[in-house]
């Protein structure tokens, strides 16, 4: 038996009048999916315990069957893991986006244009890293490039509690009422403050300008945490698997919880990805000899937060056609396998963010597949067959055990 889930970032929504009062899920032509839920086990899941942000590392650690309540320490430090920073149990690990502020000069009247600095690239962004590091380090603070608007940084030897607001929470808004408050807040407004002294000039960002794209012109810190420890994937469910996925964050998890991660060429974060390498190589890594594939697209999540309506649309088309088609044909091969197909939580165009509203999953078996009596796959299809997970992390022991065990 092979197993494969298919995670689309954000992917669930709410009705939205520019799709005729049908979410982008209702709205997408995907007949693959709606094919799995047909065929399958419709239901819907809460991967977002009661209480916690619904970020994607909470969600994702559900998903993948660890109870974040037990095991979330923070979402830098399995980002940094991913980045093979090596963090010591002393250490506090902070996400470090390259944002965009627009500002008349004062810092903290400064409006959060852009959480993502127009994407920009690695190549770019490794860069203004470096120059971080030469006018910032220093023995108890250091900068990590990760890819695209995505980095670290590590407070070595850090303690305290504060409050740090993710950037894409406040996007359009003046930062002053968002800046850092708690224990030793001084020192990151201060930080943030520096970088953008350090940023705003420099040539990386004034070649984006004269071509049009945003600068990225400061940093912007967030998602506190210690060095995680997971239980192996391999002692839990007694399988091997893989990771593929573009974001450090998603291949944190898995190297934490012991599965290997598979790097695919030209795979970047957003809709521009390469969907279908991704499932090509879920199909290499499951022809070698793995029990289990994790496909994390980041797409539907980013344009969620851009507002980006019929891109949304265009990016869950793109998982249904080149992910979802390409591993339905290459399974075909295999003598049995399980797919599961979700979003880690919603990310409502109307926000611009996440809600921990519970999620849609469909769970498809190639010797059990039998009609559901669902139209399709979408949140009020899911809502109507009655299946609720309530516990996010107890939904891939129902993937994986319930197959093999409780037949």
């Amino acid at each position: 038996m092979k197993y494969v889930v298919v995670l689309g970032d954000g992917m669930a929504d709410y009705r939205m009048p520019r799709l005729g009062q049908r979410t982008p899920l209702q709205y997408a032509r995907k007949p693959n999916i709606d094919f799995l839920a047909a065929n399958g086990e419709l239901g819907m899941v809460r991967t977002i315990p009661e209480g916690m942000s619904p970020g994607s590392d909470t969600a994702n650690l559900s998903v993948m069957g660890y109870d974040p309540r037990k095991y979330y320490t923070g979402r830098s430090p399995l980002e940094a893991v991913s980045m093979g920073v090596k963090l010591s149990d002393a250490d506090l690990s902070f996400r470090c986006n390259l944002v965009t502020l627009d500002t008349d000069g004062d810092y903290e009247s400064a409006v959060m244009a852009d959480y993502s600095s127009d994407e920009i690239p690695t190549s770019e962004s490794a860069v203004l890293i470096d120059e971080l590091n030469r006018q910032l380090s220093s023995d108890r603070i250091s900068f990590h490039a990760g890819i695209s608007y995505r980095h670290c940084m590590v407070w070595h030897g850090g303690s305290g509690t504060r409050s740090l607001t993710p950037p894409h929470d406040i996007l359009e808004k003046r930062i002053k009422q968002y800046l850092p408050s708690g224990d030793d807040s001084e020192m990151f407004i201060s930080l943030m403050k520096s970088s953008y002294r350090i940023l705003a000039d420099h040539p990386v960002n004034m070649s984006r300008i004269s071509r049009g794209l945003r600068p990225a012109n400061s940093i912007w810190l967030w998602g506190e945490g210690k060095k995680p420890s997971l239980p192996s994937f391999a002692e839990k469910y007694g399988l091997s698997g893989s990771v593929i996925a573009a974001v450090d964050l998603i291949k944190g998890i898995g190297i934490c919880a012991g599965l290997d991660t598979v790097d695919v060429e030209g795979v970047t974060g957003n809709i521009n990805t390469n969907f279908r390498g991704k499932a090509e190589a879920a199909l290499d890594e499951l022809r070698k000899g793995k029990d289990f594939v994790y496909i994390h697209i980041e797409a539907p999540d980013e344009c969620g937060h851009r507002f980006e309506v019929e891109n949304k649309v265009r990016s869950i088309e793109l998982i249904d056609e080149l992910v979802v088609g390409t591993l339905l044909e290459g399974l075909a091969d295999f003598d049995d396998f399980s797919l599961m197909v979700l979003p880690d939580h919603p990310t409502p165009l109307s926000l611009r963010t996440h809600t921990a509203d519970p999620v849609p999953y469909v769970i498809y078996r190639k010797r059990s597949a039998k009609p559901s009596g669902a139209a399709g796959y979408d949140e009020f299809e899911a809502h109507k067959t009655g299946i609720f997970i309530g516990q996010g992390h107890e939904l891939m022991d129902r993937f994986l055990l319930n197959d093999r065990f409780q037949k």
